[in-house]
Parts: structure tokens; sequence; C-alpha cells
């Protein structure tokens, strides 16, 4: 008998988004949905996190003479950044989910300001680390507070777009940053690169500030309220509980979102960057300028991909969706690591950004739908910060890769030995995709959830998910 994971693979029939439900949808909403969906999340919070994350990644060779330290000692900063992102995550979500959505994700931007700002003013190799390790504090809590109220307010019809939409704010937060690089680094110096995302960053949540608070939020508070009850009071019994009957699904989410991590920090032209700026100057010769403008290439392709994808999951469901766009990350894979002109390495890196991020699309609607409805913004903020931090030594894990695996390249007329990245992101990305399609087509889908009936008994919904966790555990 075929397993139910596989029969379901594809949602039913009266789950899919027709076409024209869509377009009904998109002119149904209001301009406060508009507000909420834009300014919250995707082109500010989840750009900003971006630009004030991959500024490391951009300016490792010039961190690296400023400190005097190895590539590898420098990915210490962002391997802790990643490490501590779950314990903001927990922080603000648990917050969000008490108290609201807007003046927490407000805080939230306002301190990533300060520890950005920070960061550019620094003089030692530990304050460095210091600045960049409460950075990851509270950089971790702007995902899952982005992700609850972008989608939370939006039409069933538009959720799987929505989802494709905010995912690649972080692509479009990254070539803002490479753009910045590109144009103000080389002649500034790399600090003008950390001042500027502070300084975007606190106008974030100066707009956030002038958006009101989610309407979905008070409508459950408000059902609360006539119902007598207070989830804010008995916030942590009811956190004990979901974990009581939700551990599958929790520990199911943190390995799919570490595979995905690992994906992402592991192709690096997408909105994580972490070495393949470094990869192209190194091991392929390509000066800053061609490794940047190679790097804005590859992010196109996970902007457009990211759209596509979330759109597309809206009719053949999530998990087909990420299993497809993953199986084409491997069909790219060498044409991402083989050339060795500008060319067709940037086509290899449009393709397989496409290819990653189109999968990435898929996860904001993914994890929302399968989250705990009282718990939706603690609960996708948590494990895919957890899942940051099972992959947080992926960049020194392809550095040390690197100084084990050499390759030759000519060089100044020189023929030179080098890292060859290259073998070493080829091996990597093909183990994490083939887990990946494992990990997707074996876990719970709730395609077409609706979030608005689930609100009416948070009691009630702690059953719902047993069913499919049963075919996790």
């Amino acid at each position: 008998m075929v397993p139910r994971y596989i029969r379901e693979l594809i949602p039913r029939r009266e789950t899919r988004t027709h076409l024209g439900a869509v377009v009904v949808a998109l002119k149904s909403l209001t301009w406060m949905q508009w507000a909420l969906f834009w300014s919250r999340s995707v082109w500010f919070a989840w750009a900003c996190d971006a630009i004030d994350y991959v500024a490391v990644s951009f300016t490792v060779p010039l961190l690296s003479i400023q400190f005097g330290k190895s590539t590898n000692a420098i990915t210490t900063a962002m391997t802790l950044t990643l490490l501590l992102r779950s314990v903001g995550a927990v922080i603000f979500g648990m917050i969000s989910d008490r108290f609201g959505r807007k003046w927490p994700l407000v805080v939230n931007l306002l301190i990533c300001c300060v520890l950005e700002l920070g960061s550019g003013f620094v003089n030692t190799f530990s304050q460095f680390l210091a600045f960049r390790a409460l950075f990851g504090i509270a950089m971790g809590g702007i995902w899952g507070l982005s992700s609850s109220s972008a989608l939370e307010n939006l039409p069933v019809e538009l959720r799987g777009l929505a989802s494709g939409i905010l995912q690649q704010a972080y692509v479009v937060g990254t070539i803002f940053s490479a753009v910045i690089n590109l144009t103000l680094v080389a002649e500034h110096g790399w600090r003008l690169l950390f001042w500027t995302a502070a300084g975007i960053t606190c106008f974030a949540a100066v707009i956030r500030s002038l958006v009101p608070e989610s309407p979905f939020f008070l409508r459950v508070k408000e059902q609360e309220k006539a119902k007598g009850t207070n989830t804010s009071k008995n916030f942590l019994r009811q956190t004990k509980e979901m974990l009581k009957f939700h551990w599958p699904l929790c520990i199911y989410a943190v390995l799919l979102m570490a595979g995905f991590n690992f994906l992402s920090h592991g192709s690096q032209a997408c909105a994580y960057l972490d070495l393949y700026p470094t990869y192209l100057q190194v091991t392929k010769g390509f000066s800053d300028h061609n490794a940047t403008v190679a790097t804005i290439i590859g992010n196109c392709g996970a902007a457009i991909g990211g759209a596509i994808g979330g759109w597309l999951s809206q009719y053949i469901g999530r998990r087909l969706t990420i299993v497809s766009f993953v199986l084409l990350v491997g069909v790219f894979i060498p044409l991402w690591v083989l050339p060795s002109t500008f060319s067709p390495l940037s086509a290899g890196a449009f393709w397989i950004q496409f290819g990653v991020q189109g999968a990435w699309g898929v996860i904001p609607i993914q994890l929302a739908e399968m989250s705990p409805p009282a718990f939706r913004a603690t609960f996708p903020g948590v494990v895919y910060q957890l899942g940051n931090m099972v992959s947080a030594a992926s960049a020194q894990i392809e550095a040390t890769g690197g100084d084990h695996l050499k390759t030759k390249i000519m060089k100044d007329g020189v023929l030179t030995v080098v890292p060859d990245y290259a073998t070493v992101q080829a091996i990597f990305i093909g183990s994490v995709a083939a887990f990946l399609v494992v990990i997707a087509i074996i876990g719970p889908e709730k395609h077409g959830s609706n979030f608005g009936d689930e609100t009416a008994d948070n009691t009630s919904q702690i059953s719902r998910h047993e069913v499919d966790e049963k075919n996790i555990a």
C-alpha cells in the first residue's frame, strides 16, 4: 500500500487555488492589508535583516585585513550570529504571541539598529565578535514576527504567492547590500556598510510604528475576551501543552529548517552569501567587482524563483513544490562549479538560486500552516532559528574543507595553489539536497488551512495535528 504522505503529496482538489480566485483576492485587498504586508514584513523588517547580516559576508576580506585574522576566523562572527538567533526567536516570538505584532517588532528593529551601528565602530576583533553575537539575538526575532503577521492577515488564496514574496525580501536586502558594497565600500571602507544598514533599519522601525496593530491578532484577543479566557496569563502553561502534544512536529520542523539553512548557506549566492564571494575570488580568480556582480545576478534568480515557488505551491502543494525546486538545484550544480569564466558561472549562480529560493519561497506559509494556532509567531520563528543554529557552522565547514582540498589556477601569470571551494560546495549541496527531498516528502502538510477558523478554539486545535504527526513519529 502506498504510504499516506505519498498519496497526499498533491493536495486534494478542493484545497487548491484557481487562478481566477487569486485575481479576485488581489482585487479584494484593502489598503490596510497592503500596508501591513509591505511595511511590516517584506521590504522593511525582513529586507533590513538581510542587509544587516550579509554586511559581514561582503566584507570578509576587508575584515581579515582590519583585524589581522584568517577567513576561517572571520566566519566565527557569522557562526555566533546564527547560533544565537534561536534565543531571539524564543524571546520575541513569545512576547509577540502574548502582546501583539506591532511594538515587539519595532523594539526588535531598534535593537538591531543599535547593534549594527556599534559593529561599525569596533576596533578589536573581540569587540566585533561581541556585537555580532548580540546582534544574532536581536536578529532572531525578526523572521517569526514578520512571517506570522504578513500571512495571517491575507486571504487563503494569496498565501502561497505572499509567502514567496515575503521570503525573497531577504534577497532584495542582499542585493541592496551588494550595491552598497560595490559603489561605496571600496571608496569609504567597510564601516560604511554597517552604518548604512543601521540607518535603514531605524527607518523601518519608524515606518512600522506608524502602521496599526495586526487586525487578526486584535480579533483573536477580542474572541478570548468574549469567552472570558486570557491566553497571555496562561501562555507558559499552553507552551508546555503544545510541546507535549506537538513534539514530533517540532522535531520534524527543526530538521526541515536545518536542511534548508544548510542548503542556503552552502549555495551562498542566495540570501546569506556566506563564502560565495570568497569562493569566486579565491578559487575562480575573480576581482571583487566581478564577484559582487555575479552575486547580484544569482540573487536576481533567487528573487524570481522564490516568488514563482510560493505561487506554484498554491496549486500543486507545498511539499511537491519544495521537492521540484530542490531537484532543480541538483541539476544545475555542475554549471555552478565547473566553469572558470564569468558568464557561465553567473548563469549557474542564477539557476542554482532560482531553485534554492524557489523551495525557500514555500517555507513561510508551510510553517505557518503547520504551526499550532496560538504559537504562530513563536513556532515558525523558533524552529527556523533552531535550524539556523544547527547549520551555523556551514561557512566554517566549507572554509575548513577548502583548507584540505586544493586546486590550481593561473593568477597574474603564475600557477597558484588555492582552496578548491567549488568541489567542497558541490559535495555539500548535493548531500543536503538529497536529505531535503526525503524530509520534505515524509512530512505533514496542511495546505489551505484557514487561520480564521483555527482561532475560534485554540485548545481544540492541539488534536488537529496529531494525525499528521503520526507520519513523522
